[in-house]
């Protein structure tokens, strides 16, 4: 048995996992919103013992860790950095793979949160049949990943940035600091800064309501749904948005490679399925080059899990 850990925003979400995806435990923690690169290690080795507990395994039995996490990853070297979404936000590499193995005391392998998820797809879900595709990650951020002739394009180790390619010049500022990143109007951090600071300025919304009665700090992707489902005007405003700036940023992807597909995954993207895979293919029409090419548009199959269950095929 191994386990995963898809590290996200708002949750650790940790498996473990015998064979190819037969699950035996889960567990999930809050991610920490403070504290660095060290609290979010100390946290998801408590979320790897509470998993491993459900299993009824003990943690140094387990045969390696998988962690899949957002920020510039550097594999070969087990560093996580600049990561500016997770408690607090840090910009130095950090040993995370050593830190972590030291506390659960098994190996550890850390790989980019998208990277992961799109091998899961690629390997055993809705990317089996796209011999050319771009992963999408809609969540906290917008990540992505690109699978070539079968194969996930690494580049120098940072490729797939699809949140920070720019759809709009001089546009909104994205928590990276630079302006117009597809994350800065389809990301759930910038979509919930946005909202706050027009809520602040006097536009309605039912969004913060709906938040403080699910026991929420922030507004998840089910507030989300359930703000669209009560027709609040500035929830539909920002998820347009958010649509079309994944879908302009996709369409460049494929005018660019000439992809097969679009797999979409994360919080939001789960969440919203295929009405999200739907609007987005007709949002990328009017960006594609060439008007013989329709790429499908397909939901993660993998789900939720599709992200641990990567991280847990990295050390498989």
């Amino acid at each position: 048995m191994r386990a995963g850990v898809d590290l996200g925003g708002t949750k650790i979400e940790v498996l473990i996992v015998e064979g190819e995806r037969e699950v035996c435990g889960r567990a999930r923690r809050p991610t920490p919103t403070d504290g660095g690169a060290e609290a979010v290690v100390a946290t998801i080795a408590l979320t790897v013992e509470d998993a491993a507990d459900d299993a009824d395994v003990p943690v140094d039995r387990l045969t390696g860790v998988g962690v899949g996490s957002p920020g510039a990853v550097d594999a070969a070297a087990g560093t996580v950095g600049f990561n500016s979404n997770l408690a607090g936000g840090w910009s130095d590499p950090y040993p995370f793979a050593e830190e972590l193995a030291g506390r659960v005391g098994t190996r550890v392998r850390v790989a980019n949160d998208v990277d992961a998820a799109a091998g899961a797809e690629l390997a055993l879900g809705a990317g089996r049949e796209l011999p050319s595709f771009l992963a999408v990650w809609w969540g906290t951020g917008v990540g992505g990943a690109v699978i070539l002739a079968g194969r996930q394009w690494e580049g120098n180790g940072a490729a797939g940035e699809l949140g920070h390619t720019v759809v709009k010049l001089n546009g909104r500022v994205c928590p990276c600091g630079r302006r117009g990143c597809a994350e800065a109007y389809a990301g759930r951090a910038a979509m919930e800064a946005r909202a706050r600071h027009l809520h602040e300025r006097g536009q309605r919304t039912k969004l913060f309501d709906l938040m403080r009665k699910a026991n929420r700090d922030r507004l998840t992707s089910g507030v989300w749904e359930k703000a669209l489902a009560e027709d609040d005007r500035l929830a539909h405003e920002l998820i347009d948005d958010a649509y079309d700036a994944i879908a302009a940023a996709s369409a460049s992807v494929v005018n660019l490679l000439d992809i097969d597909g679009i797999v979409l995954g994360g919080g939001l993207g789960t969440r919203f399925g295929s009405s999200a895979t739907e609007r987005i293919r007709d949002k990328m029409h009017p960006h594609i080059f060439n008007p013989t090419r329709d790429p499908a548009v397909l939901p993660a199959e993998l789900g939720d899990d599709g992200g641990a269950i990567g991280a847990a095929l990295l050390v498989g």
